[in-house]
């Protein structure tokens, strides 16, 4: 069963996947960020609590204004000024895209018009509705940023590491290259290295640590000192 955590983190993800996405998918999309909702406890409260006396059909008239303005052939979106009927009016329009009472190109069309273009209302909508909608959620849950950074953190951290033990591998290899060495030797080396840049490459920890063990060993067994950060960075490989 996923955690609080990954059940928030699916939602957010949804929201940052709707926002890049395509409009001629936004349907599909829409309906991951419902889902996502309705997954997670947390989310499912938080929409409770701002939908109980939230009332959407005023809340149309108010900011779903069409024409415009008088003689304007568009109309306009607009959003709330308190925070949770900002998220209560954005639901309540994605639960009615995904239940077709809302035919969501004509919507765009009708109230975030750009140059008479899908993709440039959908844009448009992505940045002046779910953008505000998902920065709220992510607000009302800090923890998930804070440990979001703490991953990204580690993953740069992790892949800095594996970085470094691929261009050790490469570094190594030339400096083998310069070694008077038998055949088979140099041979054998140059394949170690050859499976653990690869191995790097590809964020295979177990056969890292394995390769990091024999190239070691491959030293030793020549009285050849190597590249101590590769050997160290190998071995520690997660």
């Amino acid at each position: 069963m996923a955690t609080n955590f990954e059940q928030l983190e699916c939602f957010f993800n949804a929201c940052d996947a709707f926002m890049t996405e395509k409009y001629m998918v936004a349907d599909a999309k829409i309906a991951e960020i419902l889902k996502a909702i309705a997954q997670s406890r947390a989310l499912t409260d938080l929409f409770s609590a701002v939908t109980e006396r939230f009332d959407y059909p005023t809340a149309k008239k108010a900011y779903l204004r069409f024409p415009a303005q008088k003689g304007s052939a568009h109309g306009a979106a607009y959003l709330p000024k308190d925070r949770g009927e900002i998220l209560a009016f954005v639901f309540c329009i994605l639960v009615d895209v995904d239940a077709g009472r809302i035919r969501f190109n004509d919507f765009l069309l009708r109230y975030f018009y750009e140059d008479g273009s899908y993709t440039a209302s959908f844009a448009l909508f992505s940045e002046r509705m779910l953008r505000p909608f998902r920065d709220i959620v992510r607000e009302c849950f800090p923890d998930v940023d804070a440990r979001r950074s703490r991953l990204e953190e580690a993953k740069r951290a992790r892949d800095e590491r594996y970085g470094a033990i691929s261009d050790g591998a490469t570094r190594e290899r030339v400096r083998l290259a310069a070694i008077p060495l038998a055949t088979e030797d140099r041979d054998a080396g140059e394949a170690i290295l050859l499976e653990l840049a690869s191995a790097a490459d590809e964020r295979i920890a177990s056969r890292v640590r394995a390769l990091t063990h024999a190239y070691r060993y491959f030293l030793a067994a020549l009285s050849l000192e190597g590249d101590r950060e590769l050997i160290a960075n190998g071995e520690a490989a997660e």
